[in-house]
């Protein structure tokens, strides 16, 4: 697979809630299948379905000790998302620093000063007369 299409199903892996959450419980370490399904109350068939789209993407690895199946993060392919991600990060934070050199620049050359506020007094809203209802005479009514 190209690098591209890595990232793609590493990403489309990762945009699942419970997807997530299996990843999150295995950064404690290793866990069988039943406890990693166990917080997220489906079936156990749907279940693997969610543990294969995370292997088939890179980020799991299992293996079988006797009868029981266990699962282990395999960091590689997020270290991977986490470099795309590193990059874009720095363009905007780049971005962001300029943005905020900008407006420091700006208040200082054009410092912003607050209006005092209104006062509105209470006999003036007392003599303004609220202006009347257009409403016209009631529409005739269904009889039943």
């Amino acid at each position: 697979m190209t690098p591209a299409a890595d990232l793609d199903q590493v990403f489309g892996a990762l945009a699942d809630a419970t997807r997530r959450g299996v990843i999150a419980r295995l950064t404690q370490g290793r866990a069988s299948i039943t406890e990693l399904a166990h917080p997220h109350g489906m079936s156990l068939p749907g279940f693997m379905k969610h543990l294969r789209v995370l292997e088939d993407a890179g980020l799991l690895v299992r293996t079988k000790e006797g009868r029981t199946v266990r699962c282990e993060l395999a960091p590689r392919a997020l270290e991977d998302a986490a470099m795309w991600l590193a990059q874009y990060e720095a363009f905007w934070s780049a971005r962001l620093d300029a943005l905020g050199r900008y407006l420091y620049h700006e208040q200082e050359v054009h410092p912003w000063t607050a209006r005092p506020p209104r006062k509105r007094s209470s006999a003036s809203r007392d003599a303004t007369a609220s202006p009347p209802k257009k409403s016209g005479k009631p529409g005739p009514t269904r009889r039943r």
